[in-house]
């Protein structure tokens, strides 16, 4: 599973301040406690807060990469500031997000080939949120071909079926879970499959149980990363866990320790 953390994003109020007042310590502490606790990847994101997200998202990838040497996911609706990220990007990057709409495709999908990043492909249209798992899986198709078309490698290409709030939207989550077990059959091999696990509790009071329970269910159809919170310490063990139980690690009575070693 490809562990992406979610924290640094200007949306949180800590981060948000940090951005606003250059304070590189609450950002490096962030990118430093979530690789120690299990992520590959970093999400970067802006959020609201800079005035010049552009400049805002260069700052960020400089400060976090002045700590760590984890890929980082550069996430923004805002093709100029994802670019001015990847051009400062030391290791592997990955371009958050495209949606299904070809003027978008026709953007990221060049984009993320330019600078050999990976791309989160959202199934999402011109019409919003996806009403079923059908169009999601036509949302997906959509983005299959544009990237088939582009010559970008298919291995680079993270599909998203979209997860709402369970709390406003609770057929959605199963529409998803449905659509991550039908993208498999989109394309030989099967694309790679991403989910925004927070998106599932926003409002919610047990956000973590209802995390980590999503997360569960996902794996079982197929879910090859995630951006989480990394620092929830029992939705990462239940996470290694499931893995361990799909047959993906070998079992040994220290199974979490080992994980979280390699």
């Amino acid at each position: 599973m490809l562990v992406i953390g979610e924290r640094i994003n200007g949306m949180y109020k800590d981060v948000g301040k940090a951005i606003k007042e250059r304070d590189k310590k609450v950002i490096q502490d962030l990118a430093k406690k979530q690789v120690a606790s299990g992520a590959s990847m970093l999400d970067v994101n802006v959020g609201p807060a800079a005035k010049d997200a552009q400049e805002a998202m260069k700052w960020l990838v400089e400060t976090i990469q002045e700590v760590v040497d984890a890929g980082l996911c550069l996430d923004s609706t805002k093709p100029a500031v994802i670019e001015e990220g990847l051009k400062v990007v030391k290791n592997k990057a990955m371009v958050n997000s495209s949606t299904a709409d070809k003027e978008k495709l026709d953007i990221f999908v060049p984009m993320a080939k330019q600078y050999k990043a990976r791309l989160i492909g959202l199934t999402l249209g011109k019409s919003g949120v996806p009403r079923d798992r059908a169009q999601r899986s036509e949302y997906a198709a959509a983005i299959l071909t544009s990237c088939v078309e582009a010559g970008f490698n298919l291995e680079e290409l993270y599909i998203d079926p979209i997860v709402l709030p369970v709390n406003v939207a609770q057929p959605q989550s199963l529409e998803a879970l449905e659509a991550l077990r039908e993208f498999r059959f989109l394309y030989n091999p099967p694309p790679k499959t991403v989910v925004g696990l927070s998106n599932v509790s926003q409002g919610t009071e047990n956000r973590s149980l209802i995390n980590r329970t999503f997360l569960i269910m996902a794996q079982a159809q197929g879910l090859d990363a995630a951006i989480v919170d990394p620092m929830d310490k029992e939705l990462m063990d239940a996470m290694i866990t499931a893995e361990l139980l799909l047959n993906k690690n070998i079992y040994c009575d220290s199974y979490l320790d080992a994980y979280k070693k390699k």
